[in-house]
């Protein structure tokens, strides 16, 4: 029983240890580095929330689709918030907005809060609308292309801390 307990936990902490080094691998990539965001395009980011003492739960490594601009932030879907086959059924769903076919980097998704209101995409996108304030962001944007959506919607690099 406790090689058992030995085993689970050393394969628990390589399981960190893989997630930090793939979120440590996403952030050093300096091509894909941006100062700022584009609506409708995806991005990684270290993201420390002003209000988070009372937050029950947030996500410090966020993947966001921007919808909205404002002058100190965005609002964004955070894919994080669902779970793998919500994620991929939100991408399906939001790919009929996209300005092309192409799904490499001109690609970008034509979304606002409004549009998703009016759709019966806002069921699904609800639980990940999050609002990100510019000052409490604490790297840059990193860019994932459309061709690679499906991938980054995969990758196990949410980094959720929870209020205990």
């Amino acid at each position: 029983m406790v090689d058992r307990k030995k085993e689970v936990s050393n394969w628990f902490i390589g399981k960190a240890r893989s997630a930090a080094g793939y979120r440590r691998n996403i952030v050093n990539n300096t091509e894909r580095s941006r100062g700022n965001t584009v609506i409708g395009k995806m991005y990684f980011f270290f993201y420390d929330p002003k209000m988070k003492k009372t937050l029950p739960i947030y996500d410090k490594f966020p993947l966001v689709l921007p919808i909205e601009r404002y002058g100190d932030g965005f609002l964004g879907l955070n894919l994080h918030y669902l779970s793998q086959g919500q994620r991929k059924a939100l991408l399906s769903k939001l790919s009929e907005y996209s300005n092309n076919k192409k799904y490499n980097e001109t690609t970008k998704l034509r979304l606002s809060y409004d549009l998703l209101k009016s759709t019966t995409v806002m069921g699904l996108a609800q639980p990940c609308i999050k609002r990100y304030l510019f000052s409490h962001v604490r790297s840059r944007f990193i860019e994932v292309t459309a061709n690679e959506w499906d991938n980054a919607i995969d990758l196990p690099v949410e980094f959720f801390v929870t209020k205990k």
